[in-house]
């Protein structure tokens, strides 16, 4: 590997990291009571609806015993529903609740509201040029794009195109 490739990913590393901290500060300022990893749980259920805890667990770096705990807090407070497949009952089937659904497209608007606030010095080239940047690196990244589908929770009561049937 060149060493452009690798100073660009030690940037995007250190770039991302601090990235991360701004988003949590956002998230702490206009959170309403979510962590991070509370609204990285709902932001994925609404992306995917249907998923397993299993699948959400691993996209949060959660174990799944936590992730079941985490989700047992959203289900209390009406955030999510959380259903018990009928072919196993050892697996659930995890949507958002309308509650849920608002709560996590505001958060998600105030925290993009917070960032833009720091891309605002930028000037409208450079920030065409980081959209593009981003636009590019988004494939690499983003498991919905790339190789990696999910496994429904429950393939006998779930259809849904983000998902694919298990193996």
């Amino acid at each position: 590997m060149d060493q452009q490739t690798q100073q660009c990913a030690r940037e995007l590393l250190e770039v991302v990291v601090l990235a991360m901290q701004a988003v949590r500060v956002e998230m702490r300022r206009g959170a309403r009571g979510l962590t991070v990893p509370q609204f990285r749980s709902l932001a994925f259920i609404g992306h995917h609806p249907g998923c397993g805890l299993c699948s959400l667990a691993e996209h949060v770096g959660l174990t799944c015993p936590s992730m079941s705990r985490l989700v047992d807090g959203l289900a209390a407070r009406s955030l999510v529903d959380r259903k018990a497949c009928t072919k196993d009952r050892r697996r659930v089937i995890l949507n958002l609740t309308p509650q849920g659904r608002e709560l996590m497209l505001s958060v998600k608007n105030e925290a993009v509201m917070g960032l833009a606030g720091r891309l605002s010095p930028f000037p409208p080239e450079e920030l065409k040029s980081a959209v593009q940047a981003l636009s590019r690196l988004r494939p690499l990244f983003d498991p919905a794009q790339g190789e990696r589908e999910l496994t429904p929770a429950c393939p006998a009561d779930q259809k849904s195109p983000n998902l694919k049937p298990a193996d």
